[in-house]
């Protein structure tokens, strides 16, 4: 099933998710789903509220369906340690044509769980480590925006209201 993309200012989005604690077909099932949805709005990663369902699930794919061994799923993950800097323009799939340039850690070791809630601990560097931090952000109903300077997010947020006022939202 392929979800639609929930873009903001939908609450969903602007609030921690909940834990994963079932894991059964059902939410393999919505692992599956969650890949097809990604893959079909042509993302690299997806976080669970941005389908609208408020858990701690994400899904990423850097190779975007090239490689099969990347696809990653991180349930109820949490970063421990974050080192190094890296400044590089963003994008999300429920802010469309919205991009900017991000402070993120260069380097972040992740803990989470797997889609039969085994322990799982994950690194990734750059480009990995930016979307590790980017979907985490997501299910702690954070936006990338939101980590922007003050005018940068009002000018961000201008454009936004513009889009939804002229029906391109």
């Amino acid at each position: 099933m392929i979800y639609e993309i929930v873009k903001y200012p939908d609450p969903v989005l602007q609030r921690p998710a909940e834990p994963v604690t079932e894991f059964d077909s059902k939410l393999r099932r919505l692992v599956e789903d969650m890949f097809a949805s990604m893959y079909e709005a042509h993302g690299i990663g997806l976080a669970a509220p941005q389908i609208g369902i408020s858990k701690r699930l994400t899904v990423i794919d850097l190779s975007f369906q090239k490689n099969p061994e990347e696809k990653i799923v991180l349930i109820n993950p949490k970063i421990v340690t974050a080192e190094g800097k890296q400044y590089e323009e963003e994008g999300c799939l429920s802010l469309p044509d919205i991009r900017d340039k991000v402070r993120r850690a260069a380097h972040v070791k992740v803990q989470a769980q797997d889609v039969q809630g085994k322990p799982v601990e994950i690194e990734g560097d750059e480009l990995l480590a930016r979307a590790f931090q980017h979907e985490i952000d997501h299910l702690d109903g954070i936006l990338f925006f939101d980590r922007l300077s003050r005018l940068k997010r009002d000018l961000q947020l201008r454009k936004i209201r513009k889009m939804i006022q002229a029906g391109e939202w």
